[in-house]
């Protein structure tokens, strides 16, 4: 799995559950901390890989998503947005009740799309789906589970990760991110993608400045005592039920709140 980006407990524990804690406690007390390695990219002189590069999907079901989100925000006026989540189906479907729960006050606007891969988003931010004006306090990005389950691997799906928040930097620079690691999935510890999940965590772990970026991994939380991710946590081993979007929406409420005061 190679060794922990620097700035990182060695042990990986500050880069799993205990990290969103110890940053949103950090955030709060106003504490420095400590500075990470470059956000990921390709090694100069390599060709970026197809995870880094804007591509429109060729899944049908996404560009009929992506179509009919282009014609909403048309439609919609994004200038008092504060909060914008982005990334695939597990953003797009955030349960309707714990939704408002959490950020009906907050002025959300949730950018999700069913079927997305680090490729199609940055495409998305390319071709409409980040209208002019739309400058949010705060951006929750999580995306990479579906190039992991297409068979990209850790690297180039971290690769495309880092360029996406390159890219939001870009498109709104006051904003901060909220960078999320990928969800656990599958049912067990024994699942291959699991180990793909943490080795991509972990390399986008070094986004992170602790001031514009910061990264938490609240998945883990989303786990049993064994490891397990139970059915009443996700019902398809991918996607969450209500107790998972609970689980999550209550992890990540510390930075949400140091954030949108």
């Amino acid at each position: 799995m190679g060794s922990a980006p620097a700035g990182l407990d060695p042990a990986g524990l500050v880069s799993q559950g205990m990290r969103l804690w110890l940053t949103a406690a950090a955030l709060a007390a106003g504490l420095a901390l400590p500075a990470f390695a470059a956000c990921p990219a390709p090694h100069r002189g390599l060709a970026l890989p197809a995870e880094a590069q804007a591509s429109r999907q060729p899944w049908p079901p996404w560009g009929v998503g992506a179509d009919a989100l282009t014609a909403r925000l048309r439609q919609t006026n994004v200038s008092h947005s504060r909060l914008v989540f982005l990334g695939d189906s597990i953003i797009e479907g955030w349960q309707a009740q714990i939704y408002q729960q959490f950020y009906g006050h907050r002025a959300p606007l949730n950018l999700g799309l069913g079927g997305d891969a680090t490729q199609g988003l940055l495409w998305r931010l390319e071709n409409g789906h980040w209208p002019n004006g739309l400058r949010p306090e705060l951006i929750v990005l999580m995306i990479g589970t579906n190039n992991l389950g297409y068979g990209s691997t850790p690297e180039n799906t971290a690769a495309g990760i880092g360029a996406i928040v390159a890219k939001l930097q870009q498109l709104s620079p006051t904003s901060r991110i909220l960078l999320l690691g990928i969800l656990p999935r599958g049912t067990t510890t024994a699942d291959p993608v699991r180990p793909l999940v943490e080795q991509t965590n972990r390399l986008i772990a070094s986004c992170a400045d602790g001031r514009r970026v910061v990264f938490a991994n609240p998945g883990p939380l989303l786990l049993d005592g064994a490891g397990n991710l139970g059915n009443y946590v996700s019902f398809d081993t991918l996607h969450l039920t209500m107790v998972g979007y609970a689980i999550l929406s209550t992890a990540i409420e510390p930075i949400l709140r140091d954030t949108l005061r």
